[in-house]
């Protein structure tokens, strides 16, 4: 049953990333908008989309939560198209990602009778959502309001599988952000006063803690 779930969701993320990528190229949408062009070519979105999915529909297999969490891969995506080529996370995604995210987690907490996942991951959001906002009032030119939008998208769903995985994933993100940074700027494609887009980094990291936080975790 989960191999087969897996491959209907490879199949699905194939579309998926198909979308994403023509969505990202077309940024910022407006009637007529053209193709502005990818920051990664659209097969290689698509073939990693779908292989996204299909290591999502593996980690829960068959059960109520993982049409949310499939949701969060779909929207990760977008997201880091268009970060990575316009440093910038959109509320046209974020914000209506957290509500759809919340209402697919609430209908999995109903039916799996876990109210107090579902309070977690609330709570998680907004915990998220309230430290970003204080170190991005506090360094400004390291954090932007699209980051703390996206931290309480992340902590929804890091908080639905525990606090453990919340503080984890948290710092997941600047880890993975510091050692990108080091390799290009060994690799000289940065320079020190080079800027890049954080946005990517957290959900690397959201997405690393998700996949295999239970195992680090115990």
């Amino acid at each position: 049953m989960t191999v087969l779930t897996a491959v209907v969701a490879a199949l699905l993320g194939l579309g998926v990333g198909l979308v994403a990528d023509r969505a990202a190229r077309r940024f910022p949408w407006a009637p007529g908008g053209a193709d502005r062009g990818g920051a990664v070519p659209a097969p290689v979105t698509a073939a990693g989309t779908a292989l996204l999915f299909a290591l999502v529909a593996v980690r829960f297999g068959p059960v109520w939560e993982l049409p949310a969490y499939l949701l969060l891969a779909g929207v990760a995506v977008l997201l880091a198209l268009i970060d990575l080529r316009h440093h910038l996370l959109p509320d046209r995604v974020v914000l209506p990602a957290i509500a759809a995210g919340a209402v697919l987690l609430a209908l999995a907490g109903a039916i799996e009778g876990d109210g107090a996942a579902l309070a977690r991951a609330a709570i998680a959001a907004v915990v998220l959502f309230v430290v970003f906002l204080v170190l991005a009032l506090l360094a400004p030119s390291g954090l932007g309001m699209g980051d703390v939008k996206l931290a309480a998208l992340v902590g929804l769903y890091l908080g639905r599988l525990g606090w453990n995985a919340v503080v984890l994933g948290a710092a997941a993100g600047f880890v993975v952000q510091a050692v990108v940074a080091l390799a290009l700027l060994a690799t000289r494609r940065i320079g020190l006063r080079g800027e890049l887009p954080f946005g990517p980094a957290m959900l690397l990291g959201a997405a690393l803690v998700i996949g295999w936080g239970t195992a680090v975790l115990g």
